[in-house]
């Protein structure tokens, strides 16, 4: 779901006529060359990523070389981005690589009509049943997928989107914790907190807002020192209160449950007795706290 926005385009006729303007518009493109090849101009963030990602440009490519040289704090950044960047490439390439979903393509979602969405949906449900998932398949090829359901599903489509993301898998840092937890309980409608998970080993990456399928989600990242990476995604659905169960699909796990009709997933390697045991550290959080 997508808010349509609008861009006000402004024509500015420079004075003193064509003339000046392509002065002034020589000038720019001067300062702008000067920018990106003076080597005594500091060295951005931005460049520091880009030079990580390869997408520096290659004639500021030996001045930020340079700065590092001369700036170990910053270098040792660059290497622990760099670090990361490698784990993450070797866990999560073959997810990043996969096809996209064909229920989840742009025309087939403009074309098919909102009740056979569903129908795609309990079919895919049913693809990936797993463990504590058999259940769903009880209630027969032809019902129509629960709350909960319909919830876990993109629970995990939200966590294969954003656990491939090196330098934008969160919207607000783990380290404004106390402004992100104010942000999403305001947008969400319910109090949410960032569970404490370092007792298993990890830590807030961050959160960002997502969609849920019936009002807005909130969605955390958390990380292992060995860079695996665990989401709870939370929103409100007419779900009730139903027990915590697992399932499995394409290379990912989660454990789905619910509260006072807000359900939670938290989803990560497929691992059963390790997700088992984040999720029930998150369950006593979110139950003491009551969100």
């Amino acid at each position: 779901m997508f808010q349509a926005s609008h861009i006000a385009q402004t024509v500015v006729r420079p004075f003193g006529g064509k003339g000046r303007a392509e002065k002034r518009r020589g000038d720019f493109e001067q300062e702008e060359k000067t920018t990106m090849t003076d080597p005594k101009i500091p060295v951005t963030e931005d460049e520091l990523h880009a030079y990580v990602d390869n997408e520096l440009p290659g004639e500021r490519r030996g001045d930020v070389e340079a700065w590092l040289a001369t700036h170990p704090e910053c270098a040792e950044r660059v290497r622990s981005w760099r670090e990361m960047a490698e784990l993450l490439h070797a866990r999560y390439d073959q997810v990043a690589d996969e096809a996209v979903p064909k229920r989840l393509e742009i025309e087939r979602l403009v074309r098919r009509p909102r009740k056979w969405i569903y129908g795609a949906i309990a079919a895919t449900l049913l693809a990936f049943i797993g463990g504590g998932g058999v259940g769903w398949l009880v209630r027969g090829v032809n019902s129509s997928p629960s709350a909960i359901q319909i919830l876990t599903v993109d629970a995990l489509d939200a966590h294969r989107l954003y656990v491939v993301e090196v330098r934008h898998p969160v919207e607000v840092p783990g380290s404004e914790r106390a402004h992100l937890q104010t942000w999403l309980t305001k947008r969400c409608g319910w109090d949410v907190r960032a569970p404490e998970l370092d007792a298993t080993g990890l830590k807030l990456v961050g959160g960002r807002l997502l969609p849920g399928p019936a009002g807005p989600a909130s969605f955390l990242m958390y990380e292992s020192a060995s860079g695996e990476r665990y989401t709870l995604y939370t929103s409100r659905a007419r779900t009730g209160t139903a027990q915590m169960r697992y399932t499995a699909a394409e290379n990912s796990g989660a454990m789905y449950w619910s509260e006072d009709d807000v359900g939670y997933v938290l989803s990560g390697p497929s691992d059963k007795d390790r997700l088992d045991q984040v999720a029930r550290m998150v369950y006593d959080q979110t139950e003491k706290k009551g969100g």
